[in-house]
């Protein structure tokens, strides 16, 4: 593992990524980067926030960057909000551009330097994502350079196992995962989210798993697990 990265996806962004805050309890002391899935937006997840039942103190503030539009391949060149392109896609597989992976970890860097200039350090910085941007945010908090606070993965899978294998950083390996899948997901089938589920507890990584009988969205219990492992980790 390295202890840090530096490439071509280190160059600035022309612009931060727009999107919505939601500010919980009072001055914020830890952030929540929260990625969408394909074709949806920041606001994809807003509603969620009153309902994990978090604590007025300490201060939370959640952010729902929108990704993108971009053509998709595997939707007929269709141009929609996406972290990334996907070439094509089975059952149990998917061909994308890691490309586009390390150009969504750039952006989403931006959003996370811009927490530590508003005085959020990374350790107390959570990556969360669904579906696709549940990719990116696997992707971005395993390679990231500074220990973040934790990451929840929610119905989705490891995209480009071989780049985190190459570009994994030492000070994320014991990064706190909540990884949740539905069992009926026709979309991201479970099988995705158990390979990267078993091969992240192969290499040591700090996984709890969890399924529930749905398909590829989020249920009431699915909710209430990420609260309470959230306000487990908030001191």
């Amino acid at each position: 593992m390295k202890s840090g990265l530096a490439g071509p996806e280190e160059i600035p962004l022309k612009e931060l990524l727009q999107g919505i805050e939601i500010m919980h309890g009072g001055t914020p002391q830890y952030s929540v980067i929260w990625l969408h899935g394909l074709g949806a937006d920041g606001s994809d997840f807003v509603p969620v926030v009153p309902e994990l039942g978090l604590a007025e103190a300490p201060g939370v503030r959640f952010i729902f960057p929108n990704a993108p539009e971009i053509p998709v391949t595997c939707n007929g060149g269709y141009v929609m909000p996406a972290w990334y392109d996907i070439i094509s896609l089975e059952s149990t597989s998917r061909k994308i551009d890691e490309t586009g992976i390390v150009h969504s970890r750039a952006a989403i860097r931006q959003l996370i330097a811009r927490e530590n200039e508003r005085g959020i350090p990374c350790n107390r910085i959570f990556l969360a994502g669904f579906s696709q941007g549940g990719a990116v945010a696997y992707t971005t908090a395993l390679t990231h350079p500074e220990p973040l606070a934790g990451l929840f993965a929610l119905s989705t899978y490891l995209p480009t196992v071989d780049l985190v294998a190459r570009e994994a950083t030492e000070v994320n390996h014991a990064i706190p995962i909540l990884a949740i899948h539905g069992s009926l997901d026709d979309v991201v089938s479970p099988t995705l989210g158990r390979q990267a589920k078993d091969l992240l507890l192969a290499k040591g990584y700090d996984v709890t798993w969890q399924e529930y009988p749905m398909p590829h969205t989020l249920c009431l219990e699915e909710v209430q697990l990420i609260g309470e492992w959230l306000q487990g980790l908030l001191k």
